[in-house]
């Protein structure tokens, strides 16, 4: 029998007389416990985070860092631990679930280095005779406990992302994480636990989604970083709106591929890039190829190609080391995928490849002919979905980029300066990846959207800003 994980209360574990399982997504078989806290639990963690509020923000830079290197390296070490974890509880296959543990140690690396630098600003006010002798110290400040809602997809690496900066700027803590997966938020737990970081300043509180709108409701936390749907996340925005809100939505990635971007060598890279990014992890990622804007003098090519790499995807048992696409997080979420597939054969799009399920697994899929209006279209699919359209010209690709209530990333496949620097500038997104698909990231980067898919920036440096305040310190009367 496997043991039950407990909870995380203001940096103790703790059992409770209530235990709920966790089923892996691919075979509905049990593969954990963990105890459920109560909400006399809850509240001894919001209350933890409240009363260590002083003591965090008095950390020094050198016991934050120090802290969240001992967390990289405890990561590092138990990355193969972990990835097992996530491959249980999300379904998600080995390669990505590998992936997925090396990240968060990188995170919490990157955030004991930020910590280092981050620093405030020096003004000069003796700008006028008026202000002689005043000079202005400028400095960051947490705007105090966090409350971090964590998804399913990345169960480690987005809740180290809420935490790893929260550390670095001195603010306690309160994860709560995706019901669905749980275990690895409570095994990172584990790892704070051997930090030396203040008493009560961090809980993982592995709690239903029923209980969400009274912690977001809480004085007490009065920030939010929630990662999830824009349906949950906008109405958190209006339930709280005096309270500082960072929302990682989702979004229609598209990919644009335009006509110099012509080479044997180039449409291999990009047949293979959003072939594997449209379905890597089952597609559950909010920057996965879901749009593709193909150049009319490239559109049969390149359909081939994507078709051949998406159907010669391996899929299935993400217990496989070869497995690309695994099961998505449930059979419902597989149901709703079909659904939306299927009304939009109705509606004129032509299945090339995949379109069929059974339980939840999804086959990869590309479509054409997709209606604009069309679910798969304009919603987020967060499925193994992609369709493909051709354009004539880059504007009309950046303009049918545009067309959409999202904002996240892009990806521009073209070898043209001139034309980077156009999609930079006319994309409405947070992200234009050149050469590439929109899906790459790299977690130190600045990583957020706009529009429906979100505000805010996760990334290290600048999630570490996103939780801080600046406060101006007026000094008068020197003899500058």
């Amino acid at each position: 029998m496997t043991a039950i994980y407990p909870f995380w209360i203001a940096g103790k574990p703790v059992k409770s007389d209530k235990v709920a399982d966790v089923i892996h997504p691919g075979d509905g078989k049990v593969i954990g416990e963990h105890y459920v806290p109560s909400a006399a639990h809850v509240e001894q963690a919001v209350a933890g985070a409240w009363e260590s509020r002083h003591a965090a923000r008095r950390t020094t830079a050198a016991q934050r860092a120090d802290a969240l290197m001992l967390i990289s390296k405890r990561l590092t070490e138990r990355a193969e631990e972990i990835a097992q974890l996530i491959l249980a509880e999300n379904g998600k296959p080995l390669i990505w679930a590998r992936a997925e543990a090396g990240r968060a140690g990188l995170v919490f690396r990157w955030a004991a280095e930020e910590v280092r630098r981050f620093s405030g600003e020096l003004q000069r006010l003796d700008t006028e005779a008026a202000t002689a002798g005043r000079m202005a110290i400028i400095r960051r400040f947490a705007h105090g406990p966090v409350l971090g809602i964590s998804p399913f997809n990345f169960p480690m690496n987005l809740v180290a992302h809420k935490v790893a900066p929260a550390i670095a700027v001195g603010a306690p803590i309160v994860v709560k994480p995706a019901p669905s997966t749980p275990l690895s938020a409570l095994l990172l737990g584990e790892i704070l636990a051997e930090a030396d970081l203040p008493v009560g300043s961090w809980s993982v509180i592995p709690v239903g989604n029923e209980a969400a709108p009274a912690l977001v409701a809480d004085v007490r936390l009065p920030v939010v970083s929630f990662t999830g749907s824009d349906k949950v996340g906008f109405e958190i925005q209006k339930a709280v709106p005096h309270k500082h809100i960072t929302l990682e939505l989702g979004g229609n990635a598209a990919a644009v591929v335009l006509e110099d971007w012509n080479s044997e060598k180039d449409l291999t890279w990009a047949a293979s890039r959003i072939a594997t990014f449209a379905n890597y992890q089952a597609g559950q990622s909010c920057i996965s190829v879901q749009r593709v804007l193909i150049h009319e003098s490239l559109f049969e090519d390149l359909k081939n190609r994507v078709v051949a790499a998406v159907a010669a995807l391996p899929n299935g048992d993400p217990r496989d080391e070869k497995t690309v696409v695994g099961p998505m997080i449930d059979e419902a979420a597989a149901i709703r995928v079909e659904e939306w597939v299927n009304e939009a054969v109705t509606a004129g799009a032509k299945v090339l490849t995949g379109g069929k399920r059974n339980g939840s697994f999804y086959e990869p899929t590309v479509l054409v002919d997709v209606p604009t209006d069309a679910k798969v279209s304009c919603n987020e699919i967060f499925g193994p979905v992609m369709m493909l359209n051709s354009i004539a010209t880059a504007q009309e690709g950046f303009d049918l980029v545009n067309d959409s209530p999202f904002g996240l990333q892009a990806g521009v496949f073209t070898h043209n300066l001139q034309t980077a620097f156009l999609a930079h500038t006319e994309l409405e997104v947070g992200g234009v990846i050149i050469g590439d698909v929109p899906t790459f990231r790299s977690d130190q980067m600045p990583y957020g959207g706009i529009k429906a898919s979100g505000v805010g920036k996760e990334g290290l440096r600048h999630a570490m800003q996103d939780l801080t305040h600046e406060r101006i310190l007026v000094l008068s009367d020197l003899a500058l």
